[in-house]
Formats: C-alpha cells, sequence, structure tokens
C-alpha cells in the first residue's frame, strides 16, 4: 500500500495529464491492468470501460492475437527510420487502408497522433494549391464546435469561441468558420442549414484552400450529430467553388458510426482523410493521412517537388503491424452486428434519461451514446461517482458519453447505462 501510495504522490507532484494541472486536485486513479473491457485498479477494484480508451481500443485490452502479432515485430525491428528506407508493414498497412477507404484515395502519408495527421491534411491542401499556382488558397474553412486536435494548425480549425483553445486566439492562425448545422441524423438538410457556409465560399472561395469537417459527428466539440444530407451538399459546393473537402475520421473511423466511416451515411469522398485513433485498436499511436493520387502527383509537379513534413517515427513498424493486426479483427468480426446492437441497446437504455430535469438531450449513432445536460458537470464529483458504481466514463463540459469497445457484452453495457442514469439522478 505503501508503494501505491507513493506512487500516486510521484503522479501528482511530477506528471502532467490531458487538460490538467500538475498538483491537481482532481481524482486520479492508479491502473494496473486491462483485459477485455474490463480496466483493474491497483486497488484490486474493476471497472467496465465505457470509453475504449478515448475512442481507440475498439478489440477491447490485451487480445491475444494483437500480443502475438508485436511479439513477433519486435523480434525483426521495433523501429527504422522512413527517410530512404520502407518496410513490409508499412506497405501493406498503407495497401489495406487503400482498398478500406473510399475509391478515390490511393495515397498513404503515416504520421504519430490524430492531431499531427490533421496537421499533415492542412499543409498538403495548401501546397496543392501552391502547385497549381494558386498560392492565395491559404485558408481553411471549418464549421464552430469542431474539434481537430490540439497542436497550432488542427486548433486554428477547432471552435474559436467555445473550444478549448480561446487562451491561444492571438497566436492561431486566423481561419474561417460557418454556423454548425441544425439538422439532426435523420432530418434533411434544409437551405438555412448550409447558408452560413456557402456564404463563406461565395466570399472567399478564391483564398479557401478546403473545408474540413468531422464528417457526422463532431466529437469533443460537443459531441453532435448531424445529417448526411449536409455532408452531400457540402461535398457540392467544394466541386463547384473549386475547394478540396478534408474529412476528420479519425473519432468516427473503423465502424465507430455503424459504418466503417462515417462519409460512407452520405455516401461521399473527400479529396483528403484523416484516420488515427482505432486505426491500431488502441495499441500504439499511429494515425494516417490519405489522399488522391491526382493531389500526390500534383504536389509532385510543383515546387520543391516533394511534401515538406516527415516525422522521426513515421510508420514505426510496430505500429504499423498494430494497425494491419487490428484491422485484421475489425473485418473478421460481425463489427456491424456488434455495433447496431450497440445503437439498439444504448437507444433503449438512454431514452429513460430524458425524464430528468438537468437532461438536455439524448442522442446515439452507432457505438455512440450522449447525454447532453444543460450545465458543465463537476468532473470531482462526478467521476468517483462513476469509479465506486464499477464504470469507467469521463464525462467532459455538460456532456455524460459512452463510446465502448465493440466486444462488450449486453450485462456490461447495460451496467454502463444504469451507472449513467443513476448518476444523473444525483445531479
Amino acid at each position: 500500500m505503501a508503494n501505491f501510495s507513493r506512487l500516486l504522490e510521484l503522479d501528482r507532484d511530477c506528471v502532467w495529464h490531458p487538460y490538467s494541472s500538475v498538483g491537481a486536485d482532481s481524482p486520479i486513479y492508479l491502473v494496473k491492468s486491462a483485459h477485455g473491457v474490463h480496466i483493474k485498479l491497483f486497488d484490486g477494484s474493476e471497472l467496465i470501460d465505457g470509453m475504449s480508451s478515448w475512442w481507440s481500443a475498439i478489440h477491447g485490452y490485451n487480445h491475444q492475437g494483437m500480443n502475438q502479432a508485436l511479439s513477433s515485430q519486435l523480434q525483426d525491428m521495433s523501429h527504422v527510420m522512413f527517410g530512404g528506407l520502407t518496410h513490409q508493414p508499412a506497405i501493406d498497412l498503407a495497401d489495406q487502408l487503400i482498398q478500406l477507404t473510399p475509391e478515390s484515395l490511393k495515397t498513404v502519408f503515416f504520421s504519430d497522433s490524430g492531431s499531427v495527421a490533421v496537421e499533415v491534411a492542412l499543409k498538403m491542401a495548401v501546397q496543392y494549391w501552391h502547385s497549381k499556382n494558386q498560392s492565395d488558397k491559404q485558408k481553411i474553412l471549418t464549421i464552430r464546435h469542431a474539434y481537430h486536435g490540439d497542436t497550432f494548425g488542427a486548433m486554428s480549425v477547432s471552435d474559436p469561441e467555445n473550444g478549448m483553445h480561446h487562451l491561444f486566439s492571438k497566436i492561431i492562425t486566423k481561419q474561417l468558420f460557418a454556423d454548425a448545422p441544425s439538422c439532426k441524423f435523420d432530418q434533411p438538410c434544409s437551405e438555412s442549414d448550409i447558408t452560413s457556409l456557402k456564404l463563406q465560399l461565395i466570399n472567399h472561395h478564391q483564398n479557401i484552400a478546403a473545408i474540413i469537417l468531422e464528417p457526422i459527428v463532431q466529437g469533443a466539440g460537443g459531441m453532435h450529430i448531424y445529417s448526411p444530407a449536409y455532408l452531400k451538399r457540402v461535398r457540392e459546393l467544394c466541386d463547384q467553388y473549386d475547394v478540396l473537402l478534408i474529412l476528420d475520421e479519425i473519432a468516427t473511423g473503423f465502424g465507430r458510426t455503424g459504418k466503417m466511416f462515417a462519409c460512407e451515411h452520405a455516401s461521399v469522398e473527400p479529396d483528403i482523410m484523416c484516420v488515427g485513433k482505432a486505426l491500431t485498436g488502441g495499441y500504439m499511436t499511429l494515425a494516417a493521412t490519405l489522399t488522391t493520387r491526382q493531389i500526390a502527383q500534383t504536389i509532385k509537379e510543383g515546387e520543391p517537388g516533394i511534401f515538406m513534413h516527415g516525422p522521426t517515427f513515421m510508420a514505426n513498424p510496430l505500429a504499423c503491424v498494430a494497425g494491419i493486426s487490428s484491422l485484421k479483427l475489425l473485418l473478421g468480426s460481425p463489427w456491424e452486428k456488434r455495433v447496431n446492437l450497440i445503437e439498439t441497446t444504448l437507444k433503449e437504455g438512454l431514452e429513460p434519461c430524458l425524464a430528468y430535469s438537468p437532461v438536455k438531450d439524448v442522442r446515439v449513432l452507432g457505438a455512440i451514446g450522449v447525454v447532453e445536460l444543460n450545465n458543465p458537470v463537476d468532473i470531482n464529483k462526478i467521476q468517483p461517482l462513476f469509479v465506486e458504481a464499477g464504470v469507467w466514463i469521463r464525462p467532459f463540459n455538460n456532456l455524460i458519453y459512452i463510446m465502448p469497445p465493440y466486444i462488450i457484452n449486453k450485462d456490461d453495457l447495460d451496467a454502463l447505462i444504469h451507472s449513467i442514469i443513476r448518476v444523473i439522478s444525483t445531479i
């Protein structure tokens, strides 16, 4: 127990956690191991994981097949630089991604994280227009309530007012923003939904390199779920005004919304796509930016003839093997049936939340369940209540949401749902 206390003391004194501070008073829990959909804490208690480790561990934890694949790769090499060298794991994973993603996407740029994948996409769009002698097209257009990451380019296209980055407003590149659509998933897209974005294109298309969107589901910016018809209209407007379309599928990709990629709900193909999170099943940090052959060739033919980006750990072999193994597991599983069952259970189970006065809205799509409250939650108060209930749910702002591993059984999913209802009843 002394070791347990000492570890937590060191953590509190020395370690930064996401969106926290050193020495913060917020509760922190020491994890010893994780198996399946259960996280075992150092004190011996177990939690049902409702977060998939921020939406990445879709197969759960400690999967024997993935463990074996990474162990085997370790015998050959854990890493080798990607400049001037290549290796089979990167080639095989790129080939799988090209086969799995929309037909127009034919080239793959690997990076370390989702934020960097977004940075790459933005640079790719700007360099594409530079290669076409249209260097005035440097701006990016997006919609409010977006979240694309924490690096500077990604921050610049996240919500400028209600997002998490207003502190840096004077140093962030000023981009163009349109109102987010109000049309819900099962509704048509009215002209009023698209007007704000359309006006930005009419007035500034000569300076806009690309539109970037989280397709169908806006993640950490508020978990808004909008109509596929809106995404269709955006694609049409991009074509009309000669602007590239970047889709950030980092949170929505690999089955989370009930389709392999969320853009499939609208039958839309982007010019550039970002993927990450579930790409490796939560085992390793890896992301990718995919684009068309035409964009890649244009960049090659322009000045300076190369794409100006190259991370040190680009296409790390261990991470690529994790990606190959995760995709093999996903495609070999009844993932669509599992996600549909999660969706049905979440819709039925979370609907009673609407009867509680603190609740503003309940929305579900695929393996995403969201309870929106009227006011922000007190994380220091609400987090221990979930842990006491034997579940791991991490609310933020005014949202209590779950995105569980696809392998979760009904009993564990019901336990997550019931814990949400119990906690809401105490607010």
